[in-house]
C-alpha cells in the first residue's frame, strides 16, 4: 500500500481512489477464494480508468525498468487496444529500436485455466505499422537487461489468484472470480 500513497501524491485523487478500489477488490478475491470453492461464480464490474489506474500502480509497484506505461481501451467481446510506453534509455540496441518508443497496438485477449494472454492483432511503432514480432524483440532486450528468462508475445500469464474468467465490453472489464 505504500506505492498507493506515492501514486496519490503524483495522481490526480481519481486515479489514487480508483486503484486503490481495484487493489481492495482483488485483496478481497484472494482472502475469499478457499471460502467460494464450488460456489456459483460471482461478478465485479471495473471502467476503463479504474484499470489503467490498477495497471498504473502495478508499474509503479514493480518499479517497471522499461514499460514506463501501459493504457488500455476496452471493447466488446474482450477486443482491447492499447498504447506502451518503452524506455530503453542508455541501452545498446539494435538498430531498429529507438530509446524511447510508443507501442500502439490492437487484439483480443483470451483467458483460459486461470491464465491471461493477448492475441496481438497488429502493432504500430508511433504511426507506422510494424511486424508483431519487434515486441518480442523489445521483450527480449528488456529481459536482458533486467536478467530475466526472456517471454513471448505468445505466453500466457496467471490471472490474479481467485480470478476465474474476464469478459470486456465497451469501456468496461468485467472479472468472474
Amino acid at each position: 500500500m505504500a506505492v498507493l500513497a506515492a501514486i496519490a501524491l503524483a495522481a490526480p485523487a481519481d486515479t489514487f481512489q480508483e486503484a486503490r478500489r481495484v487493489v481492495e477488490a482483488l485483496e478481497r478475491i484472494h482472502k475469499e477464494s478457499p471460502a467460494r470453492a464450488g460456489a456459483p461464480l460471482a461478478k465485479m464490474d471495473f471502467s476503463e480508468s479504474e484499470l489503467n489506474s490498477y495497471i498504473a500502480y502495478r508499474i509503479a509497484s514493480e518499479k517497471e525498468e522499461v514499460m514506463k506505461e501501459l493504457r488500455l481501451k476496452l471493447f466488446d467481446q474482450n477486443r482491447i487496444e492499447g498504447k506502451i510506453f518503452v524506455d530503453l534509455s542508455g541501452q545498446k540496441l539494435p538498430f531498429q529500436l529507438k530509446p524511447r518508443m510508443n507501442l500502439y497496438f490492437e487484439g483480443n485477449f483470451e483467458v483460459q485455466n486461470g491464465q491471461i494472454r493477448l492475441a496481438f492483432k497488429k502493432l504500430f511503432l508511433e504511426e507506422q505499422q510494424v511486424p508483431l514480432m519487434l515486441l518480442d524483440m523489445i521483450i527480449y532486450v528488456a529481459a536482458k537487461l533486467g536478467k530475466t528468462d526472456p517471454t513471448s508475445i505468445n505466453d500466457w500469464y496467471e490471472l490474479p489468484f481467485g480470478i476465474k474468467d474476464m469478459r470486456t465490453g465497451l469501456g468496461r472489464v468485467t472479472i468472474y472470480y
